[in-house]
This record gives structure tokens, C-alpha cells and sequence, in this order.
């Protein structure tokens, strides 16, 4: 297939990868005969054909990947990352279970699991393509698309490390689980792509946060897609917090699959990142589903964040309620794109999305893009975006009381993001991001 939208001339990148997997593919022996291995084949044919997008596709039209795609990079290269950095990187008072992958590599001697096995079912990808083919084979690339998506094919093609969950039927999972993703980027660029795959049974209940830190001065690239499924009545709490460096790229896709009665929570948080590309996709493929959704992204300097969201009422009855908040300095650009699809069979749905801006210098920039596209008729959807300054009448209202310009001004930025940090329901997370945005707006 022809598709002009996409780059199709020979990249530095491009030739890296298409001749790493053929290397890797040598090496395989029993196991290039596997459904998992020729999943991965015709991801590759997916990438090999699109290419790496341009800023004529129109998904991509307001973030440019050109320079990533022109960069080397050392995908899952080897790392002294210790204890010690751990320490560095730690979370005051969080616990639960919590996992590290070091450059795409699941570490188990910096990693801990708490929960009881019966409750909770966790392993590395590696370990369950290994030990449980079955569940692979039956989710594994099952819900995000990589024949017209240059990156998930990517990451489908390369897929070898990252986490299994799986919640059993009627288990509750009291604790966290928290998985740090990190490059370490001290000693020359690094890459990682990691593939999560979370299944909630019926009545199961799980919290999961998704954590990215890039360390060193050098470049790091990271390419992760989480599919996520929910079973009748599950419910699934999802953060992502990405706090990563200023030569730091990050594409990541969240595909999410809802069946009868389940609800979906999540809140995306983005403080810091070169260029940063979110698409949280979910399909509310049952009816009586909720889906909440909530953003904040702050980028300053030149950084650049793209957050791309996909709402899927398939069936009858579900409801959707979508807030993304974006403050932007310095010279920083923001892409805001939401679309909510109503199918012809999903009557009686309601959905919402507002997308809210504060942009805070003159050389700043914020894109968005809502859209609505309804083929039923006893709905109830809205949508909206706004982009300006801070309140001019409350900050009136500060500076009438005695409250220096800057310090009201700090206080009414908090104030904007705790509407989305106060819906982090995992304490210590919710309390350290407070602390990062406190300072950020010191800087």
C-alpha cells in the first residue's frame, strides 16, 4: 500500500530498526514459528510500508518527528543503573508493588511485589510469551492498531520486555502497582519500547500508575503502547506520569477495551519532556460503561506535548466524561486533539469533553482540535476548549487583598491544576506531583 502522508525515503532510524529485527530474527530458533513471532513479522511489513509520519498526515499535522527519525539510537543497551539511582528516584512514601525497566528491560532485583499471587497475576512480557502463550495470543495487539499506526507497529514489531497483569475474576487489588520506565541516557542515546498488557476479569478491581524518567544528558527515546482490557463489571483505575528530560522524546498509546458495566479512570500527567506524543484510545465496546478521563500537561522552555484522545461508544447506554488542562510557558507548543464517536447502536449515551489552556507567555502556542461525530440520535454529547491568559477578575480579587502579583498568580496555577492532580487517587503519587508542579512554577 501507498501512503503519501508518510515519509517514504530511506531514514538513519528506519534502516536501524528494519536491519535489527532481521538480525534479532536469526537468532530465535523455535520460537520464530510462534503466533507472537508472526504478529511481530507483519507489524514490521506495517512499518516498512508507512514510514515514519510527516506533518502532512493529518494526526501528526502540529507535531513533527522528523529530527527523532534522523537520530541513532541504542535500543536496550546495557546500564550500571543500580540501587543507587533507584534512591534518586524514589517516591516519598509509596508503596505497593512496584516495578523497574531499565532501557525496555524488566529489572527484578530493583523491582518488589507485594501482592498475593491469587489477587494478582504479574510477570515480565518476556517471561509470560514464555509461560503463558494462551493469554498473549489472545490479547496481545488484539485492540491497538498497527497497520495504519507507524509507531505501534513499531513497538508490535519489537515487542520483547514490558509487564503482564492480569486480575483474576472477583479479586480486588488493594495495593498499587506502580511501574517505573527509565532510559538512561548518562552515556550515549537510549531507546526502549515497552509493551504492557493489563486484563481485568469480571468484578476485578486494580490501580496502576505508569511512570517515564529519562537520566543523563543525552537523547532517549521511548515507544510504549498498553493495551488494556476490563471484563464485565471490572473496574480499572490508570495513571501515567511522565517526567522526563528536555532531549527526551516519548510516543506512547494507551488502547483501553470496556465490556458491560466496567469503569475506567485515568489522569495523565506530563511536567516535562523534549517532545512528548500521548494517544489514550478507549473503546466502550459494552453497555452501562463510565469512562473518565483527566489531563494536565505543563510544558515550558521549547518543550512540546501532543495529547490525542479517542472516546469509541460502540454500544448502547455508557457515558464518557473527558477534562484535559494545559499551562504553557516560555516558548513551549501544546496539541490538544479529542474525538468522541457515537455509533449508530449507542443510543442513550452521554458524552463530554472540555480541553481548558493557560497560556502564560506571548511566545507560547496551544493547537486543539475537538470533534464529535454522532450517528445516533437520542444522545447527549458536548464538547468545548478554551485558550488565554489567568483570570484577570480573581487575580484582581488577590492583588486587592495583598497578595503580590507573583505569589497570586503561583497560587491560581495550582489552583487550575489541582482539578486534575486532586483526582490521582494514589496519595503518595497525587502529593508528589504537587511538590513537582510547586517547583516548576518556582523556576
Amino acid at each position: 500500500m501507498n501512503h503519501p502522508d508518510f515519509i517514504q525515503l530511506p531514514m538513519t532510524l528506519k534502516d536501524k530498526l528494519i536491519s535489527d529485527f532481521k538480525d534479532a530474527e536469526l537468532r530465535l530458533n523455535g520460537e520464530a514459528q510462534t503466533p507472537l513471532h508472526r504478529t511481530r513479522q507483519q507489524a514490521l511489513r506495517s512499518f516498512e510500508e508507512l514510514g515514519f509520519p510527516t506533518i502532512r498526515h493529518e494526526e501528526w499535522k502540529y507535531s513533527n518527528v522528523s529530527t527523532l527519525a534522523k537520530q541513532a539510537f541504542d535500543f536496550g543497551q546495557a546500564t550500571d543503573f543500580g540501587q543507587a539511582e533507584v534512591a534518586q528516584l524514589s517516591i516519598p512514601k509509596l508503596d505497593g508493588n512496584i516495578l523497574y525497566f531499565v532501557n525496555g528491560v524488566y529489572r527484578a532485583d530493583l523491582s518488589k511485589v507485594v501482592s498475593n499471587p491469587s489477587t494478582l497475576k504479574i510477570s515480565s512480557f518476556a517471561d509470560a510469551a514464555r509461560t503463558n502463550p494462551g493469554l498473549i495470543e489472545k490479547h496481545f495487539a488484539k485492540y491497538a492498531n498497527f497497520e495504519d499506526n507507524a509507531f505501534t507497529a513499531l513497538n508490535t514489531a519489537f515487542t520483547h520486555d514490558g509487564v503482564v497483569i492480569e486480575v483474576p475474576d472477583n479479586q480486588v487489588v488493594a495495593e498499587a502497582t506502580v511501574l517505573r520506565f527509565v532510559n538512561d541516557a548518562r552515556t550515549a542515546n537510549a531507546a526502549s519500547q515497552p509493551r504492557n498488557l493489563i486484563v481485568a476479569g469480571k468484578n476485578a478491581q486494580i490501580k496502576v500508575a505508569e511512570s517515564f524518567r529519562t537520566v543523563g544528558d543525552f537523547a532517549g527515546f521511548t515507544n510504549v503502547v498498553t493495551e488494556i482490557v476490563l471484563h464485565e463489571n471490572a473496574n480499572v483505575e490508570y495513571y501515567k506520569v511522565q517526567n522526563e528530560s528536555n532531549s527526551s522524546y516519548h510516543i506512547g498509546t494507551t488502547q483501553v477495551c470496556q465490556h458491560d458495566k466496567s469503569h475506567f479512570y485515568s489522569a495523565t500527567v506530563t511536567l516535562n519532556g523534549g517532545f512528548v506524543r500521548n494517544n489514550l484510545n478507549i473503546v466502550l465496546d459494552g453497555q452501562h460503561c463510565e469512562a473518565f478521563m483527566y489531563g494536565l500537561y505543563f510544558p515550558n522552555g521549547k518543550q512540546h506535548v501532543d495529547n490525542h484522545t479517542l472516546v469509541d461508544h460502540a454500544k448502547p447506554n455508557s457515558y464518557s466524561n473527558e477534562v484535559y488542562k494545559g499551562i504553557l510557558k516560555d516558548k513551549s507548543t501544546g496539541v490538544f486533539n479529542g474525538k468522541i464517536f457515537v455509533r449508530q447502536d449507542a443510543q442513550k449515551t452521554n458524552a463530554y469533553q472540555t480541553c481548558r489552556n493557560v497560556v502564560l507567555s506571548d511566545e507560547a502556542s496551544m493547537n486543539t482540535k475537538p470533534q464529535l461525530e454522532i450517528y445516533a440520535d437520542d444522545v447527549k454529547c458536548s464538547h468545548g476548549t478554551t485558550t488565554g491568559k489567568l483570570d484577570d477578575e480573581a487575580l484582581f480579587y488577590m492583588r486587592s487583598r495583598g497578595i503580590p502579583k507573583d505569589q497570586a498568580m503561583t497560587l491560581l496555577t495550582l489552583a487550575f491544576c489541582d482539578d486534575v492532580v486532586s483526582q490521582i487517587k494514589i496519595d503518595a503519587i497525587r502529593e508528589y506531583l504537587r511538590e513537582l508542579i510547586q517547583e516548576k512554577l518556582a523556576e
